[in-house]
């Protein structure tokens, strides 16, 4: 296992807190790029918990003590540097950054961070544009020798997805959603399983197969591990059957998770009041 690679299993992204703990107690005994590469992870947690002024100070000082621009410490910080803008509500600015990473991660061979940086772009570019990015992602994941890279695919896929759901061609989508579910099962992953299986769900709805996706989002809410999601769309399949009256305890329960999330609240204002109005 590279340096790289024991630096990101410290990662727990359901707890960036945690994270962080992991990443300062291993720069302790950490020097040159690998403290470097461990304070970037640092700057990801920060801009995570969305304490960006703080993210941007720990990446101005690590691109002021790098000494080789071209290394994979300035993949991470460009990658670091690109999520921060984008979570902190400027994708525009975020792009050079993530294109930058890709071309860089290109030259030093490090595909695993390519795929990362083409999958940002994908998430931060004009949708005709994400979906080629995420074409592109894809190719160089299913042709790595990588592992790591490779485990990219279920990621990749579900973005382009939804990028292909939300142009208004479900049809399209529920077969990437689909193969996203069977890359996650091959996998064996509960929680990302989970995911897969919701967001099929979630297409279903948009396909006008209501009783199909009521069906599948039950199947998941009966296995426990609801955050919120869950809820919200048996409210909405029961609110498209007609069955208001039914669908609004399952919108009380999602607006009580769901505007709990940050960054949901931040960037889907209007989801979370519709919940409210709708409960």
């Amino acid at each position: 296992m590279s340096g790289s690679e024991r630096i990101d299993a410290l990662w727990d992204f359901d707890n960036p807190a945690v994270s962080e703990e992991r990443f300062q107690q291993a720069l302790d005994g950490a020097s040159g790029d690998e403290a470097l590469e461990i304070r970037t992870q640092i700057a990801r947690t920060l801009g995570l918990r969305r304490r960006f002024d703080e993210a941007r100070t720990v990446l101005d000082a690590v691109r002021t003590e790098l000494a080789y621009a071209r290394s994979l410490v300035r993949v991470r910080l460009d990658l670091e540097w690109g999520r921060v803008l984008n979570s902190g509500g400027d994708p525009i600015g975020s792009r050079p950054y993530f294109e930058a990473a890709v071309a860089l991660a290109h030259d030093l061979g490090e595909t695993f961070y390519k795929v990362d940086a083409a999958h940002m772009l994908g998430i931060v570019c004009p949708p005709e544009e994400a979906l080629e990015w995420n074409h592109k992602a894809i190719q160089i994941a299913e042709g790595a020798t990588d592992e790591r890279a490779r485990g990219w695919l279920g990621s990749l896929l579900n973005n382009t997805a939804w990028t292909i759901h939300d142009q208004g061609r479900p049809e399209e989508a529920l077969e990437l959603f689909e193969k996203a579910l069977a890359f996650r099962l091959e996998r064996g992953n509960p929680k990302t399983i989970r995911i897969a299986r919701w967001c099929v769900g979630r297409c279903l709805r948009s396909l006008g197969r209501i009783d199909e996706a009521l069906r599948m989002q039950r199947d998941l809410m009966s296995e426990g591990d609801e955050a919120g999601y869950g809820s919200e769309e048996i409210g909405e399949c029961l609110l498209a059957l007609g069955r208001v009256d039914e669908a609004k305890p399952h919108f009380a329960r999602a607006s009580e998770l769901l505007s709990k999330d940050e960054w949901l609240v931040a960037n889907e204002p209007a989801r979370i009041e519709r919940l409210r109005a709708l409960s």
